[in-house]
């Protein structure tokens, strides 16, 4: 914090002018003055105190590079869901594969299963007729 103290006339009273390079809701160690996201060319430069235009200069190239680093973070919580997001999709695509080929599977089976019952039921029918046809032949005898 800065403060600066003067007199505007010897029959008034001292006035006081203080600020602080902080937002009042902050706490000193809340407010970095490195910012490793950032190069060092782009750095906020500490403000030289008895400007203002330099105290808010350099308080909005924090609130920037805060900024940056807020939504440099945010970009990376995105990329972490997209990698996710593409591993569930491949994941997804080899599952419907997997699925087309044994539907087909099924398909195929369930073809064979009703040729080999139509065969069965021609054959039961043989083996009938030829039971009766025998057992005739056997009665007549």
């Amino acid at each position: 914090m800065i403060t600066s103290a003067r007199r505007v006339s010897p029959d008034k009273s001292e006035v006081r002018i203080a600020f602080s390079l902080q937002d009042p809701s902050e706490d000193a160690e809340d407010s970095p003055r490195s910012f490793p996201d950032l190069e060092q060319r782009l750095q906020p430069v500490p403000p030289c105190g008895s400007l203002r235009e330099s105290v808010q200069v350099y308080r909005e190239h924090c609130r920037m590079a805060l900024e940056f680093h807020q939504v440099k973070h945010e970009i990376s919580l995105l990329e972490d869901r997209k990698r996710e997001l593409l591993a569930e999709l491949v994941e997804d695509e080899r599952v419907a594969v997997e699925i087309a080929r044994l539907e087909e599977e099924f398909h195929v089976l369930s073809e064979e299963n009703r040729t080999l019952l139509t065969v069965h039921t021609e054959r039961a029918q043989q083996l009938e007729t030829l039971s009766l046809t025998n057992q005739s032949s056997q009665d007549s005898s």
